[in-house]
């Protein structure tokens, strides 16, 4: 196991000046500590959006569409596909741009560059917004893991195909139940819209519609299911609805620099709104409340190594990067122990 070390995530550091670039973007934003995220989106309209585009014209074809498509789908999936998935989960929960201009800059990351890294317009916001974080993970909430046996393969892909086949549709019924009529409308338009434009896009052109908008969405339903499994396989069966024991943080890790500091799970559940930057801040503050309550920490590891972790049931690596905060385990072994039983179904 580990102590509790210097964290190394990211901060916000002042800037003394900001170049001319920065400084339009200011006018229209409201929070300076957001530019990282319209440098982000300038790359992803000088590469992404562009060869995107390229992929439906006729100006490739054979092997030099390919010479095109595979270096596409590494920067748009893989290297990208984080960064941007965890910056719109960001201004999801905070407003970005001042009133002027937020309703129509949301609309236009929500339906024009959403799809690109497969997340259908309006999708990820009610499901997120109108349900998970209402529900914390517990039994209403319908991505639920607590049902499952958390160290299991098998387990995971029942969780994973439910989510699949029934997840749209399950959400749906959660907001209209719950009377979020306008979030449920929302959801349904943007689903059926993306289904129609990608049947549409097949007749114009196959290949393309397959690389660009249909794969990304199957992938990124599958690590968004990945993540959510993982950032929810701990939780105290006595108390199913306390999140410092629902949930995890990851601390430490190269995966905060670059999606924004999404390893603090815990803190994000418990204040939703919170600035990324204020993260590693609002941890140590409540250091004690995670150790009274024996919070699942781990440090120098993120949620895919996590995952592997328990799949291959190598709860002595995980034990190696567990943070014993305030020695609140006397041994290895009964920290071994605990994470066993915090993953066991709950029925």
């Amino acid at each position: 196991m580990k102590t509790l070390s210097l964290l190394t995530d990211p901060v916000y550091k002042p800037k003394k000046s900001f170049n001319v670039y920065e400084r339009f973007w200011l006018r229209i934003m409201n929070d300076k500590r957001d530019l990282p995220f319209v440098y982000l989106l300038t790359l992803i309209h000088l590469t992404v959006v562009p060869l995107a585009i390229l992929l439906f014209t006729p100006l490739l074809s054979e092997w030099y569409w390919w010479s095109v498509a595979i270096p596409y789908f590494y920067l748009a999936q893989f290297y990208f596909k984080g960064r941007f998935g965890l910056m719109f989960h960001c201004l999801c929960h905070r407003k970005m741009f001042k009133p002027k201009f937020q309703h129509i800059a949301h609309n236009y990351i929500t339906w024009i560059l959403c799809p690109l890294f497969g997340h259908a317009p309006e999708g990820y916001f009610s499901h997120h917004m109108g349900m998970h974080h209402v529900e914390n993970n517990n039994e209403h909430d319908d991505s639920s893991t607590m049902y499952y046996q958390r160290d299991s393969l098998r387990s995971f892909f029942s969780y994973f195909f439910n989510f699949i086949f029934t997840g749209v549709k399950d959400t749906f019924q959660y907001l209209t139940k719950r009377n979020r009529k306008k979030l449920a409308r929302r959801l349904t338009f943007g689903e059926i819209t993306y289904l129609i434009f990608c049947v549409l896009m097949c007749f114009v052109n196959l290949k393309a519609t397959l690389v660009v908008f249909v794969i990304p969405l199957l992938f990124a339903r599958f690590v968004m299911m990945l993540g959510n499994w993982t950032q929810h396989s701990f939780i105290d069966r006595s108390d199913p609805e306390n999140l410092y024991t629902n949930s995890i943080n990851c601390i430490n890790t190269v995966y905060n620099q670059t999606c924004w500091n999404d390893g603090y799970h815990i803190i994000h559940h418990l204040r939703p709104g919170l600035h990324y930057t204020e993260m590693p801040g609002e941890f140590l503050k409540r250091k004690d409340e995670f150790a009274a309550r024996k919070a699942i920490v781990f440090d120098g590891i993120h949620y895919l190594h996590i995952f592997i972790f328990l799949m291959t049931k190598r709860y002595n690596k995980l034990a190696d990067n567990l943070v014993n905060i305030n020695n609140m385990f006397e041994t290895r072994e009964q920290a071994i122990f605990l994470m066993k039983e915090r993953t066991r179904r709950i029925v």
